[in-house]
């Protein structure tokens, strides 16, 4: 028995008129430019499909069309259900209003009836954790709740096809962790989804397969893991070697990243970790052939993988390292993360020092949590010690230690 579509796109194109000055007096002549072209996909009843590209690869096209934001040029778009937009969370809030008022409004506007909105009330309050304030105008609200009823209200929807366009980097960890459990517990109520984003961890998560798209035309189709593989190939030779200094992955394939794992101090695995504990990393490597000089990093990223943080690298320190076939495995070891709290994806890669490609290059499967621990100010945590430095101040220390 064939699956029941929910979207389907059958030869869909746009095409923009862009204008090219040419000369001082402003005149110039249009040329065309298709942000999307030749488009053809499915989108199974009860299915979760990501849609990944670098900027101006067509996915907000993609979101545009379906919203019916913009009519295609050419070819025909088919949805089946009631669709909503998990897009800019809070748009439509009033500032003057209060948020129990705003619930009503935003929900009116995303297409819910008065009876269920407050059928849901209660739950939007508690799920965006504004509940003393709800009778608050919302101008008077941080940035923070703000975001999180704007969340709340259109999470809550009953649509049959969601888009999720980069939403779910808002408010702080916890209430990422929250949105996260929200989508997954949509997903098992069958909701059809269409996620767009530069967030790969969550595609790899959430997603059933992934959709890559470049140049306005898709590039490839396929489980997601295997698409973000081939995405990360495509910008390494740009974004991934300016951030982390890696390069395209080499085809011999000499050496593969298998896994990136964290343990706390009792030696157990774990995903959490405060700012300022301790740290150990293992980075499980399969070797085919040996390699000779080898360097392996891991690197912590920001959640939608756009600002690298920090990173651990074989090259900073210690011996040379040659890696023998079979199972290998290094272990970092951190005495206090600088990390600030929050929720980091991960990288890994495996390179010979003095090749100019990189042999592996693993991302988008792990997801590191920082929590709160030592209080400290800026982006990083930089682990120090004091002392006093004159021979004055140094006794009236030793006078206070007595």
């Amino acid at each position: 028995m064939r699956p029941l579509i929910d979207i389907r796109f059958d030869a869909v194109s746009k095409r923009y008129r862009v204008r090219q000055p040419i000369g001082r007096d402003g005149g110039g002549r249009y040329r065309d430019f298709w942000a999307v072209r030749d488009v053809s996909f499915d989108v199974a009843r009860g299915e979760t499909l990501g849609i990944i590209g670098h900027n101006g690869a067509g996915k907000s096209t993609l979101l545009k069309l379906l919203s019916r934001i913009t009519a295609p040029t050419s070819g025909t778009i088919t949805l089946s259900g009631r669709l909503a937009a998990l897009i800019e969370v809070g748009s439509g809030f009033h500032p003057e209003l209060t948020g129990r008022e705003n619930i009503f409004l935003s929900g009116s506007l995303l297409g819910m009836k008065r009876r269920e909105i407050a059928s849901k009330l209660d739950r939007i309050v508690a799920f965006a954790g504004v509940g003393p304030f709800i009778d608050m105008p919302v101008k008077w609200y941080s940035s923070g709740m703000y975001i999180r009823l704007g969340f709340a209200v259109a999470a809550h929807l009953e649509a049959d096809i969601l888009l999720v366009d980069e939403v779910l980097a808002v408010g702080d960890a916890a209430f990422q962790l929250q949105c996260h459990e929200r989508i997954a517990e949509l997903r098992r109520d069958g909701t059809t989804m269409l996620f767009i984003s530069h967030d790969l961890t969550s595609i790899a998560r959430l997603c059933d397969r992934s959709m890559l798209m470049d140049r306005g035309r898709i590039a490839l189709t396929g489980v997601s893991r295997d698409v973000i593989a081939e995405y990360n190939r495509i910008v390494a030779d740009s974004q991934a070697r300016e951030v982390a200094d890696a390069v395209a992955v080499d085809a011999r394939s000499l050496a593969r990243v298998v896994d990136v794992r964290f343990l706390d101090d009792d030696g157990r695995e774990s995903v959490v970790v405060r700012t300022g504990e301790p740290l150990r990393a293992l980075v499980d490597v399969d070797v085919t052939l040996p390699v000779r000089d080898a360097v392996i990093e891991v690197f912590y990223y920001s959640r939608d993988g756009r600002t690298l943080h920090c990173q651990h690298s074989t090259a900073l320190s210690g011996p040379r390292l040659d890696l023998m076939a079979g199972r290998r495995r290094i272990e970092f070891l951190c005495d206090e993360i600088g990390l600030q709290p929050g929720i980091y994806a991960i990288g890994a890669s495996v390179r010979e020092r003095t090749g100019s490609t990189a042999l592996d290059w693993w991302y988008g499967v792990r997801l590191l949590n920082v929590e709160q621990g030592k209080p400290v100010r800026g982006y990083f945590y930089a682990p120090h010690e004091w002392r006093c430095a004159d021979a004055g101040a140094a006794a009236q220390c030793r006078a206070a230690d007595a």
